[in-house]
């Protein structure tokens, strides 16, 4: 038998357009590469002189196609980046545990022949700005623009914007892909900021904390998704049964402060992060649990509680109130890509199935003095951000409702026990912006 890194082939096409086969050189011999026969000449006549195949068992056999990895070779940056040394000792300026992807930055800049490059943080990366647009500016040869509104999330990615300046490319720090690369109307490269920290700490406080064989479920935002992946691992070593669950079309353990996976079959739940509001989503959509967070930056570990009977008996009460609403107003967020026009679209639907009026309001921010302009309309539907109305809908003057809450008040779905999570899920309500009719998938809890 042939070594197999003599036996695999590559396809390419000559001036005419017709498929030819070219082994690849054996890793071991080093010898050129010699052309191969796929079909045995013997068979292949066999076949010819026979007629049209009578079965799939004399059909001729196929090059079949191989991946080699070319696409890979043509996004690696270039030594003359990777080694720049001005560029290293630049770098060098901004947090060494921070993830910023500069030399990848730099080359797809160039690869792109921009000119002019817009960058979007998030509130708590802001703060390098003005650092990571001098160096791109000085090695790229680029000019930048940086987008200061406020932005709560990869909803707010602000391509319509960009695209308006003139941009040749977004750069979006801090978030994943929330809005499709190929549905915005630029160029968009999407840098996590993967950010890292004692990992074994966190380790060893999970170890000091839960017996081995406890039922463990862990959560993050993206800066600490591919750490999560290697401390479940360890822990799965360690005799622990831990998970990474997943809501498409998040990665493995991410969660958003509107979009959270429902778990099932947990003891615990584990949050890697600071803050809470991310944290408050997932124990919103799974009460059932006892949910701990772990901050990386103090390095403390706490239990963590959330009023879920309350929120629920507010919520009730907005929903119950603009039930007999006599005008809607429907806000659609213009903060990046909050607002979601299928939403919108089939919102209207509803009222108008209903015969309820209501005004269309396009807003970036929405605050209760704003709203209180519109003395005419007894009821708010919000296409923005879902935890607005859970979080602050109280300080309105009015009831301001999310989609899934005006599905409820206009009696199209019932309550549901446990309050949804899934707004940008791929298998969410139809008040969501995936929603599709397909019957929804099974959830993804990932084991280590």
């Amino acid at each position: 038998m042939e070594p197999l890194s003599e036996t695999l082939a590559t396809t390419s096409l000559q001036n005419d357009g017709e498929p030819t086969t070219e082994a690849s050189a054996s890793v071991q011999s080093g010898d050129p590469p010699r052309r191969r026969r796929l079909v045995g000449r013997k068979k292949a006549e066999e076949i010819a002189s026979s007629g049209p195949p009578r079965d799939a068992d004399e059909k001729a056999i196929k090059p079949r196609k191989v991946f080699t990895g070319g696409a890979r070779v043509a996004n690696q940056v270039p030594e003359d980046i990777t080694n720049n040394a001005l560029l290293n000792a630049a770098i060098g300026l901004l947090p060494s545990n921070y993830n910023f992807e500069i030399h990848k930055t730099l080359w797809r800049i160039r690869q792109r022949q921009a000119h002019k490059v817009a960058l979007q943080f998030s509130e708590g990366l802001l703060v390098y700005a003005c650092t990571i647009s001098d160096i791109l500016e000085r090695f790229g040869g680029v000019e930048t623009v940086v987008m200061g509104d406020v932005t709560y999330g990869a909803c707010c990615v602000d391509d319509f914007t960009a695209d308006a300046l003139g941009c040749d490319l977004l750069v979006h720090y801090g978030h994943s892909c929330l809005v499709p690369i190929g549905a915005c109307k630029m160029n968009i490269m999407y840098v996590f900021v993967d950010i890292t920290f004692d990992l074994q700490h966190f380790i060893d406080t999970v170890k000091f904390n839960f017996t081995a064989g406890t039922k463990l479920a862990l959560v993050s935002t993206i800066q600490f998704a591919a750490s999560l992946q290697g401390a479940a691992g360890l822990l799965a070593a360690s005799g622990y049964d831990a998970i990474v669950p997943q809501s498409k079309p998040l990665s493995p353990g991410e969660i958003l402060g509107c979009t959270s996976p429902q778990i099932r079959d947990r003891d615990v739940l584990i949050y890697l992060g600071d803050g809470k509001f991310h944290l408050e989503s997932v124990m919103i959509s799974n009460p059932h649990l006892q949910a701990y967070r772990y901050d990386p930056y103090s390095k403390v570990f706490s239990r963590e509680k959330y009023e879920t009977e309350q929120m629920h008996a507010m919520r009730k009460q907005a929903i119950e109130t603009a039930s007999s609403a006599r005008k809607f107003g429907i806000i659609l967020g213009t903060l990046g890509r909050q607002g979601s026009t299928r939403v919108l679209t089939h919102l209207e639907d509803r009222l108008k199935a209903k015969g309820i009026e209501y005004v269309v309001v396009l807003l970036s921010e929405i605050f209760p003095a704003k709203l209180d302009m519109f003395a005419e309309v007894d009821a708010w539907i919000q296409i923005a951000c879902p935890r607005l109305s859970i979080d602050w809908g109280y300080a309105f003057t009015k009831p301001l409702l999310n989609p899934y809450e005006a599905e409820v008040a206009l009696n199209a779905i019932a309550w549901q026990p446990v309050y949804p999570m899934d707004f940008y899920a791929k298998d969410g309500g139809t008040w969501t912006v995936n929603y599709t009719d397909a019957p929804p998938a099974k959830p993804n809890q990932t084991k280590a």
